[in-house]
């Protein structure tokens, strides 16, 4: 049982999941108000749209992600928007559009170095999401995807600041780690949860994967190495 509540990505923390948790509900109901009070007719007309709930997820809880960093929320929400309102406006089946609009907005967003997964969610939006958005037409993408995506990125970037995380994240660099041998091979399991902790960050990756990324350096190490040996000797 204890295997189902263990986390899936290496150094979260229950008490990081509620920071993020925080962090999440705060900055999205502030994008919320903003947008509505200064762009809309007040609080009660909320202009905000649903690929901004999972870019939270990746702002908040994985805030060292590549995909999770400023230029990756606001340009793949955008940009991926017009990609969807471009084929919106040239496809009339909403199967295909659909289809074109993520594919478009993926090939788009990775071509432009901004990979972040809900830009998916803002094309498919800009072809499904019915009358306001047709009527908002080429402004969509501005208003409301862009605005949402500048204030929600603004909120990441301070939540983080007072929480003690990077944000945009700066890899840690200049560990003074003791002097001592070399030790061959893989990473002791308490070794690598003990340098997780060290940095303070949850990343996109799985722990297993880090051990079997470990695993594979040793196993390229012996060859190099092997292959050195077997070199010299001619």
């Amino acid at each position: 049982m204890r295997a189902l509540f263990a986390p899936i990505l290496a150094g979260a923390t229950f008490g990081g999941r509620l920071v993020a948790c925080i962090g999440a509900a705060l900055s999205i109901a502030f994008t919320a108000l903003v947008t509505a009070m200064v762009f809309g007719d007040g609080w009660p007309a909320v202009l905000l749209v649903a690929p901004m709930g999972a870019s939270a997820v990746l702002i908040f809880t994985v805030p060292a992600s590549p995909l999770a960093q400023p230029w990756a929320v606001i340009g793949g929400n955008v940009i991926s928007a017009i990609v969807g309102v471009g084929i919106a406006s040239m496809v009339s089946s909403p199967g295909l559009a659909s289809g074109l609009a993520v594919g478009g907005a993926i090939l788009a967003m990775s071509l432009l170095r901004c990979l972040h997964p809900p830009g998916g969610a803002a094309a498919l939006t800009a072809v499904m999401g019915g009358h306001a958005v047709t009527t908002a037409d080429w402004m969509f993408p501005l208003m409301p995807v862009g605005i949402n995506a500048v204030i929600l990125t603004t909120a990441g970037v301070v939540f983080h600041h007072l929480s003690g995380h990077s944000y945009p994240h700066r890899p840690v660099s200049g560990l003074q780690m003791p002097a001592g041998p070399q030790v061959e091979g893989i990473p002791h399991p308490e070794d690598l949860d003990a340098a997780l902790a060290d940095l303070g960050e949850t990343f996109d990756i799985g722990r297993d994967d880090l051990e079997l990324l470990f695993d594979r350096v040793r196993a390229h190490r012996a060859m190099r190495r092997g292959s050195e040996k077997f070199g010299g000797r001619r």
